[in-house]
């Protein structure tokens, strides 16, 4: 069916995040959207209902109707789930979230996409607002909240259009990842780890996927990889197009200078290939948070925008929700939360609490929740990750039973191992438990970092109220 044909457009598991961004999308751009989903939650719900998208709540055969022109499948919906069946019988078309993205928002554009295991999110959102600052009007899709949109998403408004390439798989009938859907233009690699163990089988199972992505970039584009990944190297070879690299060394194409924190801000210099660029600002902490400015400085000027304009768009940029974001203070103790769930992403938001807040006690707090961190595979990594703290507290795992027993990941050993190595660490299975014991023995000027990929229970918030 011609798109112009296509009215109605029908989401399975539509409020996931990408999900809930896509129907947001396509209603900007003038279709009827609806769609289901067996778990109707804040804040994707509260997008929705905020844009007049009805949401079914649960799959029922009987929410597919006539009048349906296309179904758009999420990832997380099985191949025998009621509506889809529902759909195959009826032979109305249905294709996946990347899909949808392709055809209706990134076809005669230039697309540019940041991927890799780690920043992703951030690199992806900051990126969006340095083109919306310097006037570019681009569209995106991000996997998190931008606080100077207050939105993950947004209509392009001319050329360019930014997405955030996930490596996970696309759908049930299409299992490849999803950022072969997305057209590169030109792309951020900011790094390659294992993850995902529920769908890799191995570190060489994730290097393939990322060759299929460097092999489909345009040639006329270009690729910027972070310089000192060592497991880039034999990716990078695959792709067609021009490839410079970023980051500290001065080998680098990129290279960021005097980089420096103060009053929670950061500053760094720029060189590209031993000429100075420019100084360049940004109210974020973290050497990552500096890498990740650095590459997005890289691709918009290599897109033509002026160095000043970028500068201005980098001191502006406001964040992200649950990356960093202190979320209250109270009798001196700040509460930070942040999505961190793998080992690489725990020691560097913990990294950079430590250059913000010299001098104060860390507190990790950690809920192992993503479909990795709750298996074995990063057992013996993580106790080294939580190094840099000085209280270590961990929770059970979220949703134990998904998997088997042998595959789980022991919690309890984690915090033994830390132990073992002479630091603070504490296994608490609730998260009742784990308020009462921090507010017990906290002190003021202490940071609370709280990771998690999901909500966790609203620990936030009740740590806040006891304290």
């Amino acid at each position: 069916m011609d798109s112009k044909e296509i009215k109605t457009i029908y989401i399975i598991a539509i409020c996931g995040t990408g999900m809930a961004s896509l129907a947001g999308l396509l209603q900007k751009a003038g279709y009827r959207v609806t769609g289901s989903d067996a778990n109707v939650y804040p804040p994707m719900s509260t997008l929705l209902e905020n844009a007049g998208i009805a949401i079914k709540p649960g799959y029922k055969k009987e929410n597919i109707t006539d009048e349906i022109d296309l179904v758009v499948v999420g990832n997380a919906v099985s191949k025998d789930n009621e509506e889809v069946l529902a759909v195959q019988s009826t032979g109305i078309p249905y294709i996946s979230m990347p899909q949808a993205l392709s055809r209706f928002f990134l076809e005669g554009r230039k697309s540019l996409v940041v991927t890799g295991t780690h920043g992703k999110t951030t690199t992806s959102a900051m990126l969006s607002w340095v083109f919306e600052a310097c006037g570019q009007k681009p569209g995106f899709m991000v996997g998190g909240w931008l606080k100077n949109f207050d939105t993950n998403h947004k209509l392009p408004g001319g050329d360019w259009f930014v997405s955030e390439g996930d490596e996970y798989d696309t759908a049930f009938f299409d299992k490849g990842p999803k950022f072969l859907h997305y057209r590169p233009y030109a792309a951020i690699l900011t790094s390659i780890e294992f993850d995902h163990a529920d769908i890799y089988r191995d570190l060489d199972h994730i290097k393939e996927a990322f060759r299929k992505f460097m092999k489909i970039i345009d040639p006329k584009g270009f690729l910027l990889v972070e310089f000192s990944d060592q497991n880039t190297k034999d990716v990078i070879n695959s792709a067609p197009c021009e490839v410079e690299t970023y980051g500290f060394s001065e080998q680098a194409d990129w290279q960021v200078a005097d980089y420096k924190f103060e009053d929670g801000h950061g500053r760094f210099t720029l060189n590209h290939k031993g000429k100075a660029v420019g100084q360049f600002h940004l109210p974020m902490i973290g050497r990552h948070n500096i890498l990740n400015s650095a590459a997005v400085t890289a691709m918009a000027l290599k897109c033509g925008l002026s160095a000043d304009a970028v500068a201005e768009g980098l001191k502006s940029f406001k964040g992200i929700k649950r990356r960093q974001e202190v979320v209250g203070e109270k009798n001196g103790v700040t509460v930070i939360d942040d999505f961190a769930h793998h080992p690489t992403a725990i020691h560097l938001t913990l990294e950079g609490a430590k250059d913000a807040w010299p001098g104060h006690r860390i507190w990790a707090v950690f809920e192992p929740r993503s479909a990795t961190s709750r298996r074995k595979v990063f057992e013996q990594s993580l106790p080294d990750s939580f190094r840099l703290a000085d209280q270590t507290i961990i929770a059970d795992l979220f949703a134990p039973d998904k998997l088997q027993e042998e595959e789980r990941l022991d919690p309890k050993q984690v915090v033994a191992t830390i132990r073992a190595q002479g630091r603070e660490a504490h296994f608490f299975p609730t998260v009742e438990e784990i308020v009462n014991y921090i507010a017990e023995h906290q002190q003021p000027g202490d940071v609370v970092m709280i990771m998690s990929s999901g909500g966790f229970d609203g620990i936030h918030q009740k740590l806040l109220d006891r304290l």
